[in-house]
């Protein structure tokens, strides 16, 4: 066959409109659910038995609507990041937003294994590197994250914190979690002694300190613990010796000086793997 007639079939079969709108939508709804499920959007409130309706306005709207262009009797899932999820299908859409219809009762999901809560001075990060470090604690299943300020870094801008709160439910959205990570305000040394204080297990990089594995226990039925890292030129030596006296162990992670968003996603890595090998000894 001559290129011309292979290039003018060709044309012929992609501007072919074999695939109506409905169908497409349905055809993504079932690539959708090969790959893991409905697509999953968040609302504060959910129904509270099948049947009921929530309304969806603001970015989940615009995404459902504008991003992914779902229509009438697409189904979904909503969940609150509170624990709780529900399947429904798309009711009714107007100009200020969309109705779900829930068809099936919510399910609620309890947390299970280690809380994990990271203290990080990320203040001073630039670039998308705060925004990379929110994203992955979200990811990994860091229960909270905490803007630490120190002598070194000093300030977390409102802006910023703003933002990072997006970044948040984005990623919560993309990993399919039901918990949300909490965002919280910065704190300062002294006011994070006193959680140090009460927890059993405060774990601080610290450079040239023993290796992370060699400090943890062989099992543990704490129910929560914190990692702590500090700003790009360390913490001072008085920062280091308060939060020793209050209880965190210091921890290596390396030979390497790594960045401070390197350094928080690998302790949080190692000790997320070391808490689902906990619940394997539990069971």
């Amino acid at each position: 066959m001559q290129t011309g007639a292979v290039r003018s079939s060709l044309s012929a079969i992609l501007h072919r409109p074999f695939f109506p709108r409905r169908a497409l939508r349905a055809y993504c709804a079932k690539a959708n659910q090969s790959r893991g499920g409905l697509p999953r959007f968040h609302s504060p409130s959910l129904p509270s038995s099948q049947g009921d309706v929530v309304r969806l306005q603001g970015d989940e709207f615009w995404h459902m609507t504008r991003v992914l262009r779902l229509g009438i009797n697409d189904r979904v899932e909503l969940f609150n990041g509170s624990g709780s999820l529900v399947e429904g299908s798309i009711e009714r859409i107007d100009k200020s937003g969309l109705d779900v219809v829930a068809v099936t009762d919510p399910i609620f999901v309890n947390l299970q294994g280690l809380e994990w809560h990271v203290f990080a001075a990320l203040g001073t990060l630039k670039g998308g590197r705060a925004d990379w470090l929110i994203e992955k604690c979200t990811e990994l299943g860091a229960s909270s994250v905490t803007p630490l300020l120190t002598e070194r870094c000093h300030t977390v801008s409102e802006n910023r914190v703003d933002r990072l709160q997006r970044v948040v439910l984005a990623a919560v959205k993309q990993c399919q979690r039901l918990h949300a990570m909490s965002l919280n305000s910065p704190l300062n040394i002294k006011q994070l002694l006193p959680k140090v204080k009460e927890s059993e297990l405060s774990f601080v990089a610290v450079a040239e300190a023993p290796p992370l594995l060699s400090v943890l226990p062989e099992s543990t039925s704490h129910e929560t613990g914190l990692l702590i890292i500090g700003p790009e030129g360390d913490f001072t030596s008085e920062e280091l010796k308060m939060m020793k006296e209050a209880g965190s162990k210091e921890v290596g992670l390396g030979p390497n000086r790594l960045r401070v968003e390197t350094a928080t996603i690998a302790l949080l890595s190692t000790l997320m793997l070391w808490s689902d090998a906990q619940k394997l000894k539990i069971k």
